[in-house]
């Protein structure tokens, strides 16, 4: 939708009605020129994102003095991650509150694009309350009292397929009230908007089907309404909810003096001329000081679907998100802006491990539901051991241990020793979407290999590809992957000093709804492992 026709869009109108794994945190906290992306600049000001790392479909809130958020995990596991904030620009990775995913069997092996949706985090009532959604399964609700847990396990809200995206209400006198999407691809149908009456407890729903109160297919232009956040202010219910797609669409809100509408919608953020694509689906969030912040994702493909952060002031009873084009009353998104408060330490969620502590950093996940005897710190103090695991294509194996990747370009550094003694085992680093990249050791003979794997196909299948980089007499290697525009160059050393690139470079792909990942794997024999010494991530 081009600009003029999305300030076209802001004239208001009324709707009819209508594991058993524990990941700890990482011990060794990386300096500021260690780091490849940081948000704030150190001069009173911030750039966006404030997290170039996959943290898809935001929600956030404050309680005190901290800011909360937690995200979209999909299959990977632990899920849910939980990061803190004191100003809403340097954030930590405090956490997940979802160790597995449920059903357990389920997800006891990779499934691309299912599992934890957009999710919704509050605080009531004393405690933190996550509702997320399964699209096969339901809504599921957890609560804790501490933020970093423990949090109780899932509680199926709602059964059935294609609810997702949902966002409670508990209101003045009372009552409680869940609204949710649907998703096409499970319900048949989507573009609406369903409000349900729901037991202040968060354990059961009190209809049956509830009503559509916001329905995109009667509104000109729109298309996969979805997304919405619920607020109440001033009398006025508002939803936050965007349309258009993840790449190209927008943010909307739309206002009720009603919870069951009439409502009316404005645009409220756009692209603009701006170069953020597809601006929308975030949290409102309101600071200490009464001001007003607005968080949402831009989907960058390969890179994921990463964080920005925007101010939001309110103009005739409707908010303006970023800065106004024209005076329309719609926003395009800052680059760059003041930061919210000049307070806050430096901080940004870990990516390299030194694997010196007693757990894994808190940005590793598995590519499905993790088992304990898959890895070990104690094996050999201050490595990873990664005990190989039967399989070949890596996308279709639980066992890849992975994490987000954390900037625009940026370099891994790792050193792997594979312990084995049968044809074809092996380990390496790998880049890991639908389309998959790596660089190992492999068992051939009395020897090893070093060997580059490229699996090229769609999202359903991709067929790998090896290409024989060097046969080596050692049975270790130090391993690198750089990369930049999305690009990705491996090359190798045996020395630790001088390093020989290793095949063509790579095009990152991204997951099923998710971006690439970088990770660690070991596949053949149970006598076979891999020890990795360290994982570290620079600019």
């Amino acid at each position: 939708m081009t600009t003029t026709s999305l300030l076209h869009r802001a004239a208001l109108r009324v709707l009819p009605l209508a594991l058993p794994l524990a990941l700890g945190a990482c011990q060794s906290t990386p300096t500021a020129p260690q780091q490849p992306w940081t948000a704030d600049l150190g001069n009173g000001q911030y750039q966006n994102p404030i997290l170039h790392a996959d943290y898809s479909d935001p929600d956030a809130i404050r309680v005190g003095d901290t800011y909360y958020m937690t995200s979209s995990s999909f299959s990977n596991t632990p899920g849910l991650p939980l990061l803190q904030s004191t100003d809403m620009v340097n954030w930590e990775l405090v956490g997940h509150a979802l160790p597995k995913l449920v059903p357990e069997n389920v997800f006891a092996t990779p499934q691309p694009g299912k599992g934890v949706w957009a999710p919704c985090l509050r605080f009531h009532d004393g405690k933190f309350w996550i509702f997320y959604p399964d699209p096969d399964f339901g809504i599921y609700v957890i609560t804790a009292t501490n933020f970093t847990g423990p949090w109780s396990a899932p509680h199926l809200l709602a059964g059935g397929k294609g609810l997702i995206d949902p966002t409670p209400l508990w209101d003045n006198d009372g009552k409680a009230y869940l609204l949710h999407g649907w998703a096409k691809s499970r319900a048949g149908f989507n573009n609406v908007l369903t409000l349900r009456s729901m037991a202040p407890d968060g354990r059961t729903l009190l209809d049956t089907s509830g009503q559509i109160v916001i329905d995109g297919n009667k509104l000109p232009n729109y298309k996969t309404l979805e997304g919405p956040k619920f607020y109440k202010k001033d009398g006025y219910y508002y939803v936050f909810a965007p349309a258009g797609g993840v790449e190209e669409g927008w943010q909307s809100v739309f206002r009720s003096r009603s919870i069951t509408g009439p409502y009316e919608d404005k645009i409220v953020m756009a692209q603009g001329k701006s170069s953020t694509n597809g601006p929308h689906q975030g949290a409102w969030v309101t600071a200490q000081d009464g001001s007003d912040w607005f968080f949402h994702f831009q989907d960058k493909r390969a890179y994921g679907r990463v964080v920005h952060l925007q101010p939001m002031r309110w103009k005739d009873g409707w908010p303006l998100i970023g800065e106004e084009v024209e005076a329309s009353g719609v926003g395009q998104p800052f680059l760059r802006h003041a930061k919210p408060m000049a307070s806050g330490a430096l901080r940004v969620p870990p990516t390299g491990d030194e694997f010196s502590g007693a757990a894994l950093g808190l940005q590793w996940q598995w590519s499905a539901n993790g088992k304990p005897e898959w890895y070990s710190l104690a094996a050999r103090p201050g490595q990873l051991r990664l005990q190989a695991q039967p399989g070949t294509n890596l996308r279709e194996m639980a066992s890849v241990l992975t994490q987000k990747l954390p900037a625009p370009a940026f370099t891994v550094d790792t050193r792997i020793e594979l312990s084995a003694t049968r044809e074809g085992d092996r380990a390496g680093l790998v880049l890991l979407g639908m389309k998959y990249a790596w660089l190992g050791l492999r068992r051939a003979g009395t020897g090893s290999q070093l060997v580059l794997g490229v699996c090229e196909g769609n999202e359903h299948a991709c067929t790998e590809k090896d290409q024989l980089v060097l046969p080596i007499d050692a049975n270790a290697a130090w391993l690198r992957m750089t990369m930049a525009d999305g690009v990705a160059s491996f090359s190798y050393s045996l020395d630790n000093s001088k390093f020989i690139e290793a095949g063509q470079p790579f095009k990152a792909s991204m997951g099923r709804w998710v971006g690439a990942q970088m990770g660690l794997f070991s596949t053949g024999g149970t006598q076979a492992h891999a020890d990795v010494d360290y994982f570290r991530v620079s600019k």
